[in-house]
């Protein structure tokens, strides 16, 4: 997905059915209409006996949860943020039968301050659980207040150290490309893997989830190389890494990094008698990127990614209510509160306690199934794509329980 660095999110089925947001074996259900909530302003008095509302709301529910955006904050922060909130509101429209929430929009400033008092504010208006924020900092900041006062967060955060019970992250986590990428491949007899991973924290937050999804799927790491994130050190590191390949003992190469830097270190390995047929190359969600897909030394490359049919169809519903397509971030807004919707409308008082927010059943979303461990981490079911000097092929569909994941 390309979120991790830059700490930024039946797919098939139109309609109704491709907004459905449930949780595995525990449906809840939304509708296909569209209309509703929209935004209010001004002074709501209080549902859940917490303080009366001053500033911007989405819905009119009775169980108040707290949205913490960037929405002040400088750059493309600002415009996240506003994607974000979007699709929120469309989560509220779609719902069946009308969700029973009111969000509290809360400006963090993309700052640790900011959330601290952005969260601060929620509670005491009543959230009973907060979406969001989106930047690590602020995640932590948030959780500082949320924690003592039992008020659980779902944050959009792709940092996995602010991650705690209670404290779960909603967005794409590197652990689950790596297990889905590296569980498909072992499937497929490619067992002997060797690494080239830039030398930053992405890098080596990939080498950990290279590692543990080696050993869960039986598979060994061979080599590893860690690259600077110059030419003339990539080309280096990939000249070294094409020995180890031509010695024989590697049947796939994982090299996750995104945009110029997997075309790049594929010519290289060409370019040193490498070739696509001799060794499988496997990548990361990051590898959705048409220079990855026009890469003709790329070809035959395997990676993980959601069925595009679900954000597809989201995308479609979303510019046709806001006139403009949405962020790619955006779908963890709608999902954030498709959740929190669901959770409302089923299990009453315990309707966000640990136990349901992390059902190890899981839930579908727009991106399909995921689920929130108790360490606050998640997991994604994610299909298999294959590079072709083209668009992308899916050659393994996600799947759609947590039973299985390797093929």
């Amino acid at each position: 997905m390309g979120w991790f660095r830059s700490e930024r999110l039946d797919g098939g089925r139109a309609g109704l059915f491709a907004s459905c947001f449930a949780a595995l074996g525990l449906l809840a259900a939304c509708a296909s209409t569209v209309g509703g909530p929209g935004t209010g302003a001004g002074v709501t008095p209080s549902a859940t006996g917490g303080q009366p509302v001053v500033g911007d709301t989405l819905g009119n529910g009775t169980v108040r949860v707290a949205l913490l955006l960037p929405s002040s904050a400088t750059g493309n922060a600002g415009v996240i943020a506003a994607n974000l909130k979007n699709a929120a509101d469309l989560a509220l429209r779609e719902f069946q039968g009308g969700a029973n929430l009111q969000i509290l929009i809360k400006d963090d400033r993309g700052t640790p301050e900011g959330a601290r008092q952005a969260a601060t504010e929620a509670i005491s208006q009543g959230a009973e659980l907060i979406m969001g924020p989106l930047f690590s900092p602020s995640v932590a900041a948030a959780a500082s207040v949320a924690r003592p006062a039992g008020i659980p967060i779902v944050a959009f955060s792709t940092d996995t150290s602010v991650a705690a019970r209670n404290v779960y992250l909603l967005s794409f986590l590197p652990q689950s490309d790596a297990d889905r990428v590296i569980g498909y491949a072992a499937s497929q007899g490619k067992r002997s893997i060797a690494a080239i991973l830039p030398e930053n924290g992405y890098g080596t937050v990939m080498e950990a989830a290279l590692q543990r999804a080696a050993t869960a799927n039986g598979a060994r790491v061979v080599a590893i190389e860690r690259y600077g994130l110059d030419r003339v050190a990539m080309q280096q590191k990939a000249e070294a890494l094409a020995t180890v390949i031509q010695s024989g003992q590697v049947d796939a190469v994982f090299m996750p990094d995104a945009g110029d830097a997997a075309p790049f270190l594929a010519q290289i390995l060409s370019a040193r008698g490498i070739r696509p047929g001799q060794v499988k190359f496997l990548g990361s969600g990051q590898w959705d990127d048409p220079r990855i897909a026009a890469e003709p030394t790329l070809r035959g490359g395997w990676y993980p990614a959601p069925d595009r049919a679900g954000y597809a169809a989201f995308a479609v519903r979303y510019q046709s209510v806001f006139g403009a397509p949405p962020l790619r971030t955006a779908s963890l807004g709608y999902d954030a509160t498709s959740l929190a919707a669901g959770l409302a409308a089923r299990y009453g008082d315990k309707r966000f306690t640990a136990d349901m927010l992390a059902n190890p059943n899981g839930f579908i979303g727009v991106d399909g199934a995921f689920r929130f461990l108790p360490d606050g981490t998640n997991q994604r079911q994610l299909a298999i794509y294959e590079l072709g000097g083209g668009t992308p092929v899916m050659i393994a569909p996600a799947p759609q329980t947590f039973a299985r994941t390797g093929a």
